[in-house]
């Protein structure tokens, strides 16, 4: 796929950490198949400043994945540095990264994940519950990030009661529960129609404009072109990084 962008530096904002946010140098991520290995990522340097709102384009099996998993911490890589605020993601053991992604890291899924037995309102609060907040503070604030994403009447309703669009919107709110450092979200509107596509993708680009940092991987060039930058990776190597803060 030919991505048609050009590059664009209309963001609002300045980002208010000269520090990146995320910082990756020389990452190679090689997956052990027995008798192959399969080299997913080859030598990425990436960064990524507070504020920024970065979609990662690529054809399929060109390594985006395996980078926002390396990024969501999900993975680990197989060499190189990589920093998540400052800190070396690479010196945590098992709790640490389970913190990690727990409380500085958003995470927006195509399928949702929501659990189909707890009702909007207790998903958002699984990450408050995780992370030790208490019962009453939890509930309020699970309560105000539904209002925030247009929920505020569905706050009962289980997963198979909400619309494609609606659940896509309860993940993005259950993301915003620790208020994170970077919210990761891979193929968000893949699943939806093309107007539930639309208004998910509104609120993603309202939520950069507020100051989130938003790291997207996607097929959908109509997202790709919200972003003010676009990184390509092709053959687990960047090939176009157009844009950025500046």
């Amino acid at each position: 796929m030919n991505w048609p962008w050009s590059a664009k530096n209309d963001n609002p904002r300045t980002p208010g950490d000269p520090a990146p946010i995320i910082r990756m140098q020389g990452i190679c991520k090689v997956y052990d198949k027995g008798t192959v290995k399969v080299e997913a990522l080859r030598g990425i340097d990436f960064e990524v400043a507070r504020g920024e709102f970065v979609a990662v384009v690529g054809p399929s099996g060109s390594g985006k994945s395996s980078l926002l998993n390396l990024i969501g911490c999900l993975d680990t890589p197989t060499d190189g540095l990589y920093e998540l605020s400052g800190e070396a993601v690479a010196d945590l053991d098992r709790d640490g990264l389970a913190e990690i992604r727990n409380r500085r890291i958003g995470f927006v899924f195509q399928n949702f994940n929501l659990l189909p037995q707890l009702s909007a309102l207790e998903n958002v609060e699984m990450p408050l519950l995780f992370g030790g907040v208490p019962a009453r503070r939890r509930r309020k604030r699970a309560q105000e990030l539904l209002e925030q994403v247009g929920l505020g009447d569905r706050l009962t309703h289980r997963p198979t009661e909400l619309s494609g669009g609606q659940m896509q919107r309860v993940a993005v709110a259950r993301a915003l529960a620790m208020d994170p450092d970077v919210i990761l979200a891979d193929e968000p509107t893949g699943n939806l129609d093309t107007s539930s596509g639309s208004d998910v993708l509104s609120l993603l680009t309202q939520l950069w404009k507020q100051g989130s940092t938003l790291v997207v991987v996607t097929h959908d060039i109509s997202m790709a072109e919200r972003a003010p930058r676009i990184v390509e990776i092709r053959d687990g190597v960047i090939v176009n990084d157009t844009g950025g803060l500046q």
